[in-house]
């Protein structure tokens, strides 16, 4: 059933704001900049969303993504805008969690049901009956089986199945052979897979 998920792709539910983009004094560059990147707003928050796993840590990586973006997009030359912005925010999470790990941790950032009634992550459709009710239970469903993967999993399907990149973006997005890009998406389907006919058996 699940060989290629079908995977609802949530919004963000902010956006990057103007001013408080790096006031450069070049106005055109600013706007150009706006226009190549903030259509892919809501799929850099999609990854950010799952590799912090937290609704505001998510939003600091993606503000910091950006602001390097602007500062560097003067050198931008390609790939394509989505990897390029993704392979940016691939670092800043990266950098943040050798940040955490090199300093004693606190309690987890587990604290998802107040920061969702803050700003909710997944803005789905309105409701239409009750197909809508199990379209939404079958949405959370995966998300939740997704953000249970182990992480260099979970990011091969989100990158692939919800950011739609190829093979080899993303293979230049996490730096790895794209025969391994491959070998993680099987894994990680079939980990998926598994995960949603226990769901599916454990359902009375």
């Amino acid at each position: 059933m699940l060989d290629r998920p079908l995977l609802p792709t949530p919004t963000a539910s902010w956006e990057v704001e103007q001013d408080r983009m790096p006031a450069d004094g070049d106005p055109e560059r600013a706007r150009r900049f706006r226009e190549a990147a903030l259509p892919h707003l809501d799929e850099v928050f999609t990854l950010a969303r799952y590799l912090m796993r937290d609704t505001a840590d998510a939003e600091d990586a993606v503000q910091e993504c950006y602001l390097r973006a602007l500062r560097h997009f003067d050198s931008y030359r390609g790939p394509a805008m989505k990897p390029w912005l993704l392979a940016i925010l691939r670092n800043v999470c990266t950098a943040e969690f050798t940040r955490r790990a090199a300093r004693p941790t606190t309690a987890d950032c587990g604290d998802d049901e107040q920061t969702a009634s803050e700003s909710p992550l997944w803005q789905e459709p309105q409701p239409s009956p009750e197909a809508e009710l199990l379209r939404r239970r079958d949405g959370d469903t995966i998300r939740r089986l997704i953000a249970a993967l182990p992480p260099a999993f979970r990011e091969a399907i989100v990158l692939r199945d919800i950011n739609n990149l190829s093979y080899r973006e993303i293979a230049d997005v996490v730096g790895i052979p794209v025969g391994t890009v491959m070998s993680r998406l099987a894994r990680a389907r079939s980990m998926l897979r598994a995960a949603w006919n226990g769901e599916e058996g454990s359902t009375p």
